[in-house]
C-alpha cells in the first residue's frame, strides 16, 4: 500500500491509500481532501499512520492467551520513561552552535532545562531527576556554577560569537546595544546589587544592570553586568571596548538608543574612533535646525540628511503610520489631562516637561489649565523621526540599521519571559554571573531555533516548538527473550512527527 495525492478539478488535493495486493490498483481508503499545504501534510500523516497500523495488525504477535497477560508482559519490560524531545532537537542545535565544546555535561543540562523548565536550581534538580533520570545534588550544581564562572564563561561567549559569524556570513561591522535591569526579591544591598532606576518599576528592590550586545536579527554577542545603581549611559563603552579588543575588530558601527548617549559619551566614542547611530531628540535641536525640520514637506517614508555644525549628520524621516500613532498618543494624553484638570487634583508640582504634562500651564496663582495652543503646535512634529550619525553610510542604511534595534528589546523579552532569567535566587556575584551565562547560552539556542524555523518557512514559533518538544517521551524496554535494552520513541501526533522530520531527527 502507498499514499497517493490526487488533484481534483476544484483545486483541492485528495489523499488516498492505494492497495496493489491483488495486482490491480485499488483505492482502499480516502483520508480526506484540502487545498491548504498544512492540512494536506496532516492528511498524508494520517494516511501513513493508517498503513503502519494496518501492517502492524497483520504482524501482531497474538501468542498471549489474554489481554491481561499481554499487558503485564509489556509493563514488566518497561525499564524507564524519560522526556526526549528537548534533547533530540534543542540538543542538536546546542551541538551545531558548538556549545558541546564545553566539557561538562552539566552545562548542557542546565542550558536546555532553562529553555524547557526555567526555574530555580533546586527545581531544576527535581526536573532532571523526574524527567531525565539524572541525579544531581545542590552542592554539585553550585560547585559547577563556581567552575563555570572561573573557567568557562569566556569560552561560552567565544563560541556564540563564532557561530554568529557563520550565520550572518560576513565580518561583523554593525552591533546593537541596550540595557535592562534585573531586580532581586531580597531587600539587602551589596557591592553588586544596588537600588537604582528600575525598568521593571521595582525601585525599592536591589538590582543589577545587564548590558547586552547583539548582531543583526538579534543574535546575542556579548554581555556584561553592572552595579544596580550605575547610569545606563556609562555601561556601553566598557562593553564595546572589551568586545572590540577581545575579537580584534578595527571598525564598528554601534547602534543605540538616545538614552545611551550623553554629550560626554559622544565625545568619548568619537575619540575612540567608533562610528555610531543613535536616535535624535529633534525637538531639542538648536532653533535653526528645528526651523529647517518644520519647513520640510516629506512624503511617506521619505527622508533628508542635514549636516550639523559639529560634523555630525542628522537624518530626518517621515512616516504616515508614525504620524497617526503620534496623533493618537497626543489625543489620549490630552483626554487624560482634561479629566485630571476637571477633577481639581492637579497642583503647581504637575507643571513640568514630563510626558504630556508639558501642555499644562498656570493662570494666576492657583488655576491649572491646558495650553491648547502648545498642543496644536506639537502636531507639526507628528510622523517625524530623527537619527544622529558620524558614519558615511547612506541615510537609508542609517534608518534601516536603527530599526534593527528592536531586536535587542526582543532578545531581552525572550530572556525575561520565555527563559525567566528573573527571579535570580543567588546572592554571590560569581553565581549570579554564572546564572546569566546559562541564560545567555539558552537565549542563543532560542534565537538559532527561530532562525532555522524561518529558513524552513515554518509557521511554527520557537515557543510552540518548545511546548511540543515537552510532550515527546521515550521508553527503555528490556526485551523479554534477549534481555537487551531498546529505546522506543513515543512520537504519535502529527505535530510531534512533523517537528522531528523538520530537524531530521530519527
Amino acid at each position: 500500500m502507498f499514499v497517493r495525492q490526487k488533484k481534483n478539478k476544484s483545486g483541492t488535493v485528495s489523499i488516498q491509500i492505494i492497495d496493489k495486493s491483488s495486482g490491480k490498483y485499488k483505492v482502499r481508503k480516502t483520508i480526506g481532501s484540502s487545498s491548504g499545504p498544512k492540512q494536506i501534510r496532516e492528511l498524508i500523516f494520517l494516511a501513513e499512520s493508517y498503513i503502519l497500523n494496518f501492517k502492524g495488525q497483520r504482524s501482531l504477535d497474538l501468542s498471549y492467551p489474554n489481554d491481561d497477560e499481554f499487558y503485564n508482559r509489556v509493563y514488566e519490560s518497561i525499564e524507564r520513561v524519560q522526556l526526549l524531545g528537548p534533547e533530540l532537537v534543542l540538543g542538536k542545535i546546542y551541538d551545531q552552535i558548538g556549545f558541546n565544546q564545553i566539557e561538562d555535561d552539566l552545562f548542557r543540562y542546565l542550558v536546555i532545562t532553562r529553555l524547557i523548565y526555567p526555574s530555580s536550581k533546586l527545581k531544576t534538580i527535581d526536573y532532571l531527576q523526574k524527567y531525565m533520570g539524572l541525579s544531581y545534588d545542590k552542592d554539585k550544581i553550585y560547585r559547577y556554577l563556581d567552575k563555570l564562572h572561573a573557567q568557562q564563561i569566556v569560552k561560552v561567549q567565544n563560541i556564540s560569537y563564532e557561530h554568529t559569524l557563520r550565520v550572518i556570513g560576513h565580518n561583523l561591522s554593525v552591533v546593537f546595544y541596550d540595557v535592562t535591569t534585573l531586580y532581586f526579591e531580597a531587600e539587602d544591598e551589596d557591592d553588586l546589587r544596588k537600588m537604582g532606576f528600575s525598568k521593571d518599576g521595582k525601585h525599592q528592590n536591589p538590582q543589577i544592570v545587564l548590558g547586552l550586545l547583539v548582531s543583526f536579527e538579534g543574535y546575542p554577542l556579548d554581555y556584561e553586568i553592572f552595579q544596580g545603581n550605575k547610569f545606563e549611559g556609562h555601561t556601553m563603552l566598557p562593553v564595546i571596548d572589551s568586545f572590540r579588543k577581545r575579537y580584534g575588530l578595527k571598525q564598528l558601527i554601534v547602534v543605540a538608543d538616545a538614552g545611551m548617549m550623553s554629550n560626554k559619551n559622544l565625545k568619548e566614542i568619537i575619540a575612540k574612533d567608533y562610528k555610531f547611530i543613535i536616535g535624535a531628540r529633534i525637538k531639542n535641536e538648536v532653533e535653526d535646525i528645528k526651523r529647517r525640520i518644520l519647513e520640510l514637506r516629506l512624503d511617506d517614508l521619505e527622508s533628508i540628511s542635514i549636516q550639523k555644525q559639529d560634523g555630525l549628520r542628522l537624518i530626518v524621516s517621515y512616516s504616515d503610520s508614525r504620524a497617526k500613532k503620534d496623533k493618537h498618543n497626543r489625543d489620549k494624553g490630552l483626554k487624560k489631562l482634561e479629566k485630571s484638570v476637571e477633577s481639581g487634583k492637579l497642583s503647581k508640582k504637575h507643571i513640568n516637561n514630563r510626558g504630556y504634562n508639558k501642555y499644562l500651564k498656570l493662570i494666576g496663582e492657583i488655576e491649572i489649565t491646558i495650553d491648547y495652543e502648545k498642543y496644536e503646535q506639537d502636531a507639526a512634529w507628528d510622523g517625524l523621526k530623527g537619527y544622529i550619525t558620524n558614519s558615511d553610510i547612506t541615510k537609508e542604511l542609517v534608518i534601516d540599521h536603527y530599526k534593527q534595534l528592536w531586536n535587542v528589546e526582543k532578545t531581552f523579552r525572550i530572556s525575561k519571559t520565555d527563559l525567566r532569567i528573573r527571579p535570580i535566587f543567588h546572592y554571590r556575584q560569581r553565581r549570579i554571573e554564572a546564572h546569566i551565562c546559562i541564560a545567555f547560552a539558552a537565549c542563543k539556542i532560542y534565537k538559532e531555533l527561530e532562525r532555522q524555523l524561518k529558513n524552513m518557512s515554518s509557521e511554527l514559533s520557537s515557543e510552540k516548538v518548545i511546548n511540543i518538544l515537552k510532550t515527546i517521551f521515550g521508553i527503555t524496554l528490556i526485551l523479554p527473550e534477549s534481555k537487551k535494552r531498546k529505546m522506543m520513541l513515543l512520537d504519535k501526533t502529527y505535530e510531534q512527527k512533523e517537528i522531528l522530520q523538520m530537524f531530521n531527527v530519527h
